[in-house]
């Protein structure tokens, strides 16, 4: 009786192998193509721009005069912008970058570090105002203050860098930021 199914077996082993082999046989070769034709397709992949606004966790981002916390539908803290702007006149004390993100996982730091691009008598690669926000696991939007500089905004145009980490460093980057500081009008006494 074991003999019997001792045989059985190896026949059915024996047609399951011999099926595979024929399946096997029936595939159509293909000839030796480069991966760059069927994988990491150039023309598939946009290049990520990171002297734009940052993208990919953050929902949105905007810059503004000022910002106020609402309660949201799930009884959390959301930080909306008020009067978003990327013209803010010289005499403003501080700029606010208000944004929403993503799901996330873990905590983090949103980094803002801001320079003068285009500002008569600045060297362009010296930081001016620069602020850091703790984003907890809970936390869907947050918001960095840019101060006024010591002596106030000079009029020009300022580049803003956020970066996402525990860290500044330099695969830190995830987007720049732009704004534009105009003459203050003098209100008539």
């Amino acid at each position: 009786m074991m003999n019997n199914a001792f045989h059985l077996g190896i026949v059915i082993a024996g047609s399951f192998l011999w099926c595979q082999g024929v399946a096997a046989e029936n595939l159509p070769l293909t000839e030796n193509v480069p991966i760059s034709e069927f994988q990491n397709r150039t023309e598939d992949t946009k290049p990520y721009d990171f002297d734009a606004p940052p993208q990919g966790m953050f929902r949105s981002i905007a810059l503004a005069e000022d910002f106020e916390e609402r309660l949201g539908f799930q009884r959390t803290h959301e930080i909306m912008p008020v009067k978003p702007t990327e013209r803010f006149s010289a005499d403003v004390p501080a700029i606010f970058i208000v944004f929403s993100l993503h799901q996330h996982y873990q905590g983090f730091k949103v980094f803002g570090r801001c320079t003068p691009e285009e500002v008569a008598g600045a060297a362009p690669r010296t930081i001016v105002s620069e602020d850091a926000m703790h984003i907890a696991l809970e936390d869907d939007s947050g918001y960095l203050k840019l101060s006024a500089p010591q002596g106030g905004w000079m009029p020009g145009r300022y580049k803003v860098e956020i970066h996402v980490g525990e860290q500044i460093n330099e695969t830190s980057l995830m987007g720049t930021m732009r704004f534009t500081i105009v003459t203050s009008r003098k209100q008539p006494d």
